[in-house]
Order: C-alpha cells, then structure tokens, then sequence
C-alpha cells in the first residue's frame, strides 16, 4: 500500500507514531501479559469504586492503615522472637530528583498559564474557539458520567482503538480515503449547482438594482 492510500499520506507505522518504545508496544499488544494485567486491574478497581462506595481517599487510607498496622505488628514480633526486621528499603528522595521534577512541571505550568493569559486576552481567535470547544465536550461527557467510569473508559479506548486500526490499518484507511473523496465530491456538486445558483442570483438582484 502506497503512502498515498494511507491517511495523511504517511510513511511512518502505527508503532513508530506512538513513539516505538514499551508505551507503544503496551498500547499494540505487543505485550499482551502486561496489557491484560493493566485492564484486569483497572477494572478492579473500578469495580471496587463503584460496589463498594469507597472514594479514592478512604481507598488509599485504608490501603495505608493496613499496611502500616502489618509493618508495625511485623517490627513489634521481630524484636520480641529475635527475628529480622521487616525489610523496608531505604525511603529518601534526593534534592536532584526533587529540582528535576521542579523544573519540569515548573516548565508545563508556565506554558499553560501563557497559553491562557494568549486565550483570555483574545490574541489567538483560533486557539480560543478549540479550548471553548473541548471544555464544551468535557462538560458534556462530564455530566454523562461520573471521572472513574470515564477514566476506565478512556483506557480501554486507548488500549483497544490503536491495536484494531493496526490490525486492519489497509482496510480503515481505504474506506476513510474513500468517505473523503465522496465528501469532496458532494461539496463540488453543492458548490456547483447551489451556491453557483446564489452567486447568480445576487449578480441578477444587483443589476436590476
């Protein structure tokens, strides 16, 4: 298949476009052990969100409670039986991760504040119209359903939707190739017999006028 029967005439792979590395091969099914495990306990989990009425606070503060009271039991015995210590490795974090990961989000968050101060200031038209749009959709797909279930449902789609338009990459992008050119077709013949009719229409008002 030719790079022009492909979608926006690309040369590139699935796998390369989504940066070639363990995500893509995650996202294809390349490892398919550790996609099933990724969806098995997402699903889990928002099982456990939705039957049984915890929130993502009480979840992890009972997840902690339990491992700190096991940990805590485990040193109280050890030092009363003579045994080892529970074998904890060392908690710390260096300043030089903690000023990587600083300067990192410091980087995103004063993009994202420039782009907003660039919105609100009315400087990018076109910019303006995409954010009102996409937080239109948000708010829409918000009020549809609550952020767990469209958190699961995003991943599937992510891990589902890349692995099938690989799997059958032809025969998607002939039938989308296909729909453009009929829709460009139709636009011509709109262009063609409707807005050619107006255009004449208008010059005839104008003469009589």
């Amino acid at each position: 298949m030719c790079s022009s029967d492909r979608l926006f005439n690309r040369q590139t792979t699935v796998h390369q476009i989504l940066g070639g590395g363990l995500v893509a091969d995650v996202m294809l099914w390349r490892t398919k052990n550790v996609t099933v495990g990724i969806l098995v306990v997402t699903l889990a989990a928002w099982l456990v969100f939705e039957k049984s009425g915890y929130t993502l606070l009480s979840l992890v503060s009972s997840v902690l409670l339990l491992l700190v009271t096991i940990f805590f039991l485990w040193a109280k015995s050890a030092a009363i039986l003579n045994r080892p210590s529970p074998p904890l490795p060392d908690l710390y974090l260096s300043e030089e991760a903690v000023n990587d990961i600083a300067a990192l989000v410091r980087g995103y968050i004063n993009a994202l504040l420039s782009t907003s101060k660039d919105v609100a200031l009315g400087k990018d038209t076109r910019l303006f119209f995409k954010v009102a749009a996409y937080l239109c959709l948000i708010s829409i797909i918000g009020g549809l359903t609550d952020f767990l279930t469209l958190g699961y449902t995003s991943l599937v789609i992510v891990l589902s939707i890349p692995a099938l338009y690989e799997r059958y990459e032809d025969y998607i992008d002939r039938c989308i190739l296909m729909g453009c050119r009929k829709l460009q077709q139709l636009y011509v013949r709109f262009d063609v017999e409707c807005l050619a009719r107006v255009q004449k229409w208008i010059l005839e008002k104008k003469k009589l006028s």
